[in-house]
């Protein structure tokens, strides 16, 4: 069955992106991007990846999910389709979008989500961001945080308000990089947290 993988940069505070949505201080450049374009080239946007020469094989993921405040970061400068190379579903009920291989829906994440588990293909890439990954935080399977060296001091949660309910999470793999850049991942074990 596809997993539904949240693949995300975060701040050490905890931030996916500062209180206006910004994203430019992450490091992106460095000696974790190497292997971070290698294994999640899937999760590049389509143009970017072109500009680089990087094959997208469609291998890891081959759907994206997006929140309406992760999609519309791109529209300023014109992108309506982020990734053309993946299907690209934006969770909206106020918005109409329109692009290549791009829908929007109004639907109940989970609902959608668990469809999506049942079909076959690769795996499903939550991009973000952390309202849709509260909605949908018991149908994550993989948590893959790409923990940056920075401090935001406000913004965009890792998951948004939710209700407090610990659980454990298997740690799968860490990976530090000169950068500062550690890149973690877990899996869930669906067991509670050890008292």
């Amino acid at each position: 069955m596809r997993e539904l993988v949240y693949y995300v940069a975060v701040s050490l505070d905890g931030f996916i992106a500062g209180p206006d949505g910004q994203f430019d201080a992450f490091l992106i450049e460095g000696d974790h991007m190497d292997d971070q374009n290698e294994r999640f080239a899937d999760a590049i946007p389509t143009a970017a990846a072109a500009h680089l020469g990087i094959h997208q094989p469609k291998t890891t993921f081959d759907t994206v999910l997006m929140g309406w405040n992760t999609y519309a970061v791109g529209l300023p400068a014109g992108v309506t389709s982020p990734y053309p190379h993946l299907r690209q579903i934006v969770f909206t009920r106020t918005h109409e979008a329109s692009g290549d291989r791009l829908e929007t829906s109004g639907e109940d994440p989970v609902e959608v989500v668990r469809r999506l588990k049942a079909e076959p293909g690769a795996d499903i890439w939550l991009c973000g961001g952390g309202a849709l990954a509260a909605s949908l935080a018991d149908e994550i399977d993989r948590l893959v945080l790409k923990r940056q060296p920075l401090l935001f001091g406000a913004g965009v949660p890792l998951f948004g308000p939710r209700p407090f309910a610990p659980e454990l999470l298997k740690p799968v793999g860490t990976t530090a990089y000169a950068s500062g850049v550690v890149i973690s991942e877990f899996v869930r074990t669906g067991h509670p947290p050890v008292e």
